[in-house]
């Protein structure tokens, strides 16, 4: 057997007795590209931003609907009204989500005992921030009354993106909404609303998946 010692210098060994070369290092993890929606928007297999979303039927005691006008940054002349809501955060429940939703982006207080529901459930796919998104939707149906209802309107804890792209808050009627000429959402909120004025029965109904 030769020994170390033996080897002529600079010669490299081989066979079984050569040392074996370290494995080549695994290239590291890919992680999601960052996105301008924020960190709870996560890419899916599919393709898409996606996450979870908590919305809130705002009613005043006149019956009348909370709703928020926005745009896209790159579709300007575009705008729709929409429901009072946004993303729910890790660890946080629907309820609690729907309630800090309507704080931050009206300043009014709900306890989540106030919410009834969800009265509906959906999955709405859309392009924003030049992004293909998705949002599983929960909705609540929640009433301010008396004093509640006069308190005003703020923007004190809207986002970046909120400034960006809110263009407006208005209270509508149904008669109101029903000739409003620009896309509203969910499609068809009118008469989806209407049987939930009298009163929730109980029943969550979902609307399946909607293409915006």
């Amino acid at each position: 057997m030769t020994s170390t010692a033996d080897r002529p210098a600079g010669r490299v060994p081989t066979g079984a007795g050569a040392p074996v070369a370290p494995a080549p290092a695994a290239p590291p993890a890919a992680q999601d590209p960052p996105s301008s929606l924020g960190p709870d928007w996560v890419l899916g297999p599919d393709g898409m931003r996606h996450r979870r979303g908590a919305r809130v039927l705002l009613l005043d005691d006149e019956g009348r609907l909370l709703l928020a006008r926005g745009h896209d940054t790159d579709q300007p002349a575009r705008s729709w009204w929409f429901t009072v809501g946004g993303g729910i955060e890790p660890g946080e429940s629907d309820r609690d989500a729907a309630v800090r939703e309507v704080l931050e982006e009206t300043g009014l207080r709900l306890d989540p005992a106030d919410l009834q529901g969800p009265v509906w459930t959906r999955s709405a796919i859309f392009d924003f921030y030049r992004e293909r998104c998705r949002q599983d939707e929960v909705f609540y149906l929640a009433r301010i009354t008396g004093p509640q209802a006069a308190v005003p309107l703020t923007r004190e804890g809207w986002t970046e993106i909120e400034h960006d792209v809110v263009d407006e808050m208005r209270w509508w009627t149904l008669p109101e909404l029903r000739q409003v000429t620009i896309e509203v959402f969910p499609a068809s909120l009118p008469d989806l609303l209407e049987p939930l004025l009298d009163g929730w029965d109980g029943q969550t109904r979902h609307l399946g998946e909607a293409t915006e």
